[in-house]
């Protein structure tokens, strides 16, 4: 069993050591085989290796100390992100450690965090996020769901969509309106909902990567705990702004980012056109020299973050808004980069490949389908987490006072 060394030894090299040495012990083999892949990880699969990095703690090595986390500086947590990303680990899901977990203990009851942080910092609940429907995207303040009062519970009713993952969570945070006549940012609330609760329906969305994960959750007069709210009742906004600005921060994995550029930068040298590596063509050359100058941006502004997040309690929404509108367009840019490599074998999605057992045959590169499955799904980047347009209007108000 690894021990949490983070404490007695301050270097960061032996710290990044500790995480290779993990990774290379600890990654089951069918994770590291189908990350390898680009292949899509089953819960179970997921489930084992972040319960295996819960018990390090470095789930939520970047929480206060005081919470249970291991109070990692700036520093330390890019660090680990990159070691994640150089071994090939699937990326860390945010719903958790980094969106339910620092509201809970921001502004949770002290019995709240006793019932929920630890399941948290060990993966042993799976979370998802009750923000968006139907009519209230971007304009997140028009949501509709509703929670009546009824004794010591609240019933809800109304719908969220684009939940991710929600087929797969045991607990749902969910913004609901607790008062029908106040205006938009008022009157709303922020639940915690047990996914199984009876009158929970969840209906998949298959989106253009052909894949699930995605999904649209119904509440039909669901019997919620008033305990089960944070905070004070209509003042849901206030906590869903502390949430939403830790969340456009977990938007940019910054070893997500870099592994996609390494992928992008070997196909270019792999592939070739008139006998020649395309990493020899100049306007390829420039594309990833704009990629490498991308991403040392993003992560600076990365660190910014952290840093803030680590003296104020919170990322400021100025720079959660600047990181996320670089980060997400840096995305897309790296993933149009490999769309453009492929050429005409990106028009054959063969998003059977991204299956465990498929035997058929690549069309193109071996990257392929993972490049093209990206592709699509990073489309969404400029709008999930709050459109590129709305995070524009944030920086222009805080820069500009607009």
């Amino acid at each position: 069993m690894f021990i949490r060394s983070v404490e007695r030894d301050t270097t960061l090299d032996a710290f990044r050591k500790e995480v290779r040495a993990f990774c290379e012990k600890e990654m089951p083999a069918i994770v590291r085989q189908k990350q390898a892949k680009g292949q899509h990880l089953e819960r179970h699969e997921y489930d084992s290796w972040l319960k295996r990095l819960g018990t390090m703690g470095w789930l939520t090595g970047k929480w206060p100390k005081e919470q249970g986390g291991l109070g990692w500086k700036p520093e330390q947590f890019m660090a680990f992100q990159e070691e994640l990303g150089r071994a090939g680990a699937p990326p860390l899901l945010s719903f958790g450690p980094t969106m339910a977990g620092p509201v809970i203990y921001t502004f949770g009851r002290p019995d709240q965090k006793e019932t929920y942080l630890e399941n948290i910092r060990r993966n042993n609940t799976w979370w998802c996020q009750g923000y968006s429907e139907p009519g209230a995207g971007s304009d997140l303040a028009g949501l509709k769901t509703r929670a009546d009062k009824d004794g010591d519970h609240y019933i809800v009713n109304g719908q969220k969509i684009w939940t991710s993952m929600a087929h797969w969570a045991d607990m749902i945070f969910a913004l609901v309106r607790t008062d029908q006549n106040a205006k938009k940012q008022e009157g709303i609330s922020f639940l915690l909902i047990d996914m199984k609760t009876p009158g929970i329906t969840v209906r998949p969305i298959i989106g253009i990567t052909l894949g699930h994960h995605l999904n649209e959750v119904f509440f039909d007069n669901v019997r919620v705990p008033i305990s089960n709210r944070i905070g004070e009742e209509n003042k849901g906004w206030t906590y869903a702004k502390f949430l939403l600005a830790n969340e456009r921060v977990g938007n940019v994995d910054v070893a997500k980012v870099e592994a996609s550029i390494e992928q992008i930068r070997h196909l270019i040298i792999e592939t070739r056109e008139d006998g020649k590596s395309l990493a020899e063509d100049p306007v390829f050359k420039r594309r990833l020299a704009e990629l490498d100058v991308g991403l040392a941006t993003v992560k600076a502004l990365m660190a910014d973050q952290l840093a803030a997040a680590r003296q104020d309690g919170a990322p400021s929404l100025m720079g959660a808004a600047a990181l996320k509108l670089r980060g997400t367009e840096l995305q897309q840019a790296i993933l149009q980069t490999g769309i453009d490599v492929l050429g005409r074998h990106g028009m054959v999605y063969q998003h059977e490949a991204l299956n465990s057992g498929w035997n058929g045959e690549i069309i193109g590169p071996e990257e392929s389908a993972d490049v093209i499955y990206e592709h699509l799904y990073r489309r969404a980047a400029t709008i999930y987490g709050g459109s590129s347009e709305v995070q524009k209007n944030i920086i222009a108000k805080g820069a500009l006072g607009l």
